[in-house]
């Protein structure tokens, strides 16, 4: 335990001393937010919204933003990283296991997940009067389930990617679908409905954490779809993953 705590510790501050990976998982959300909400017409009412702000509709695509970057591009290059550079191998060697880096990694990002997520909550209340989600506890399942299933997915990437470059030349394709279907390069309402349906249903599922967060019940099927993912596509990792 004493081993584990000094290497969540060490992966920590690796990820604050990265000012890159700070900006972009936490600080480019929160631009985009207030970029858009300094436009006076996205900050008023529409009923293409449902009678909600343009900013209150598009912010679960920001949460988004925040999961795919993290999950999807940060852990698989990271972890691939070691695994190029010997670090698992020369750990395995010690008496602290490779496991306790994967399980500190994962922390670190969830940690960086958690913080983004609450800060553009907070913000778009604070600044642009977007309610907070009005169901909670649907919120939350939604939002822990789609964050397990794109951690999942990513952990498979760095399974099976033996360097970084490899690493991100897989993750790159999932991440931009993830984001399309998300409603991050195109706002969801002027995409066709069959890709509206579809990113009803793949991961993160950005519609339950929107229906959640405007006081509609999520639809249990995308969250268990999530689920789904989770557990075969980490089921799948920790079957595939090599130290070295």
């Amino acid at each position: 335990m004493r081993a584990f705590g000094q290497i969540l510790r060490t992966e920590a501050v690796l990820f604050l001393r990265d000012p890159s990976a700070v900006l972009v998982v936490v600080g480019l959300p929160l631009a985009l937010l207030l970029g858009l909400g300094a436009i006076p017409a996205l900050r008023e009412p529409s009923p293409d919204f449902g009678g909600q702000t343009f900013i209150a509709y598009f912010a679960p695509s920001l949460l988004v933003m925040t999961l795919a970057v993290t999950g999807l591009t940060a852990l698989p290059v990271t972890l691939a990283t070691y695994r190029e550079r010997g670090i698992l191998r020369r750990m395995a060697t010690t008496p602290v296991s490779p496991a306790a880096l994967l399980a500190a990694q994962l922390l670190v990002v969830l940690a960086s997940i958690v913080v983004s997520a609450v800060l553009v909550v907070v913000v778009a209340r604070l600044a642009f009067g977007v309610p907070l989600p009005q169901r909670p506890l649907g919120f939350a399942v939604a939002f822990l389930l789609g964050t397990a299933a794109l951690l999942a997915l990513g952990l498979l990437v760095a399974a099976v990617a033996p360097t970084s470059k490899a690493a991100q030349g897989f993750s790159v394709p999932l991440f931009m679908l993830t984001m399309f279907l998300g409603g991050v390069y195109v706002p969801r309402f002027l995409l066709p409905d069959f890709l509206n349906r579809v990113g009803e249903y793949a991961p993160p599922g950005v519609q339950a954490l929107l229906d959640a967060w405007t006081g509609t019940s999520p639809n249990p099927v995308p969250l268990a779809i999530m689920a789904v993912v989770a557990v075969f596509a980490g089921t799948a990792a920790a079957r595939l993953f090599r130290w070295e």
